[in-house]
């Protein structure tokens, strides 16, 4: 099998791909693949391998869950609030919670970390997001969203078309970055219905493993109704740019 990977995906079936059961072995294989077959044939199987994962994970929660309720009987009582987690799914509404720590989007306000004072939104953004006037910033900016496009293709929930409002839920942010590190934290049980915990987990990722600054506040982008393009856009290039320091993006381009 190690034999066939390593000479590429063109010798192996559907039931061969299906087999493999390691993230970061079908995404080298996508990126190396050229033929359109091959690649169909790669995303559907990593697909289906996270599909697999978030099944085990929840099929394991309702296990512990079943387990607790068991024990709250036998000793007479109910267990704690919050003590049971579900699973978010990327296309539908969770039916319950994980419990995270966190507070609520309306009961955080930004703060600008300059000043030490509370800013609004706007002004957050004018302080944080350089203008992107180069000549040739316009072809820059398609090969971006084009990269940012093909990196995020297998992932489910994930649907770039801009630089704004696909980035709005911090999933596109979370499938980016568990592209190239797909062992920093488990990309299925993620819920696109708290941004705020998906801006703070991609970003923290990032910048441990990338090396990548936090250009973007997670309490800013949360009030905001979309993201300011050129702030996400400046963070992806940046993001980019470590990458590409570190080895794990060849390119004969500066972007």
């Amino acid at each position: 099998m190690e034999s066939k990977t390593d000479g590429g995906p063109a010798s192996l079936t559907s039931e061969e791909l299906a087999a493999i059961e390691d993230e970061e072995v079908l995404n080298k294989m996508l990126d190396n693949a050229t033929d359109f077959e091959e690649r169909r044939m790669i995303r559907a199987a990593l697909r289906d391998l996270l599909k697999k994962k978030r099944d085990k994970r929840e099929e394991e929660r309702g296990s512990r869950q079943q387990d607790l309720r068991q024990q709250g009987l036998s000793k007479g009582g109910t267990t704690g609030g919050g003590v049971s987690v579900g699973r978010a799914s990327m296309n539908q509404q969770p039916s319950i919670n994980k419990p995270t720590g966190q507070p609520s989007p309306s009961a955080s306000t930004p703060f600008n970390r300059t000043s030490g004072s509370k800013a609004s939104p706007t002004a957050a953004s004018a302080q944080k997001c350089p203008p992107a006037t180069a000549p040739n910033a316009k072809n820059v900016k398609q090969m971006l969203l084009d990269w940012c496009r093909a990196k995020t293709e297998p992932y489910e929930g994930v649907d770039i078309q801009n630089f704004s409002s696909s980035w709005k839920d911090g999933i596109a942010f979370c499938a980016l970055v568990h592209r190239f590190f797909p062992d920093a934290f488990e990309y299925s049980i993620l819920n696109p219905n708290k941004p705020r915990d998906n801006f703070q987990l991609a970003f923290s990722t990032a910048e441990r493993l990338a090396g990548c600054p936090p250009l973007l506040d997670a309490d800013d982008l949360v009030r905001m109704k979309e993201p300011d393009w050129k702030c996400v856009y400046t963070y992806i290039q940046e993001f980019y740019r470590c990458l590409v320091e570190k080895g794990l993006v060849k390119t004969k381009k500066r972007l």
